[in-house]
């Protein structure tokens, strides 16, 4: 019986020092571990805070910039032809371009649309018209009534012939004419 109360009273300290490294392995170092990541946290939520704060800061710069995109953009959309669709747009440069010719005494005697081109976000569209003009004074009136308005239009192809070369007043243009449209 001595020999037994020997090993249980050597065994009852070493298992409560493997307690105690237990206790420590799962007890402390977890919750040491918890902690750190508690604190890494903590630090992170600080940064991201000192980041928020530093936007909202700088939002008034941002939306004084915001307006003047918008500015600079509603100033660039004047340039450009308005039309729902390309057609429209097309029916809306054609009719801008028979209104400066008519209203300068031309008389129009053929009209075309030509196929759209893309340039980035933006569509080319192309109209050719043929008309006679009473004379020069009244193409260049024309032409620089076409290449000064807004929306900006372009004129990419100008053939002028004489009607009649008995009497040489007359004039048939062809015009080619280009302007930009938003593409849809």
């Amino acid at each position: 019986m001595v020999k037994k109360s020997n090993i249980l009273f050597l065994a009852i300290p070493i298992i409560v020092v493997l307690l105690g490294f237990v206790a420590y392995d799962y007890g402390y170092l977890r919750l040491q571990a918890e902690l750190s990541s508690m604190r890494e946290m903590e630090t992170l939520k600080i940064k991201t805070l000192g980041k928020y704060i530093t936007l909202i800061a700088e939002k008034p710069r941002f939306e004084n910039k915001l307006a003047s995109l918008r500015e600079r953009r509603k100033a660039d959309e004047l340039k450009l032809i308005e039309g729902q669709t390309l057609s429209l747009a097309a029916a809306t440069l054609q009719e801008n371009v028979k209104t400066i010719i008519t209203g300068r005494g031309g008389t129009i005697s053929s009209e075309r649309v030509e196929k759209p081109e893309d340039l980035g976000p933006f569509k080319v569209i192309t109209i050719s018209i043929d008309s006679v003009l009473p004379d020069t004074r009244v193409l260049t009136d024309i032409l620089y009534a076409i290449e000064t308005r807004s929306p900006s239009l372009f004129v990419n192809e100008l053939d002028a012939r004489i009607r009649n070369f008995r009497e040489p007043r007359e004039l048939m243009v062809r015009l080619r004419v280009s302007a930009l449209t938003m593409g849809k």
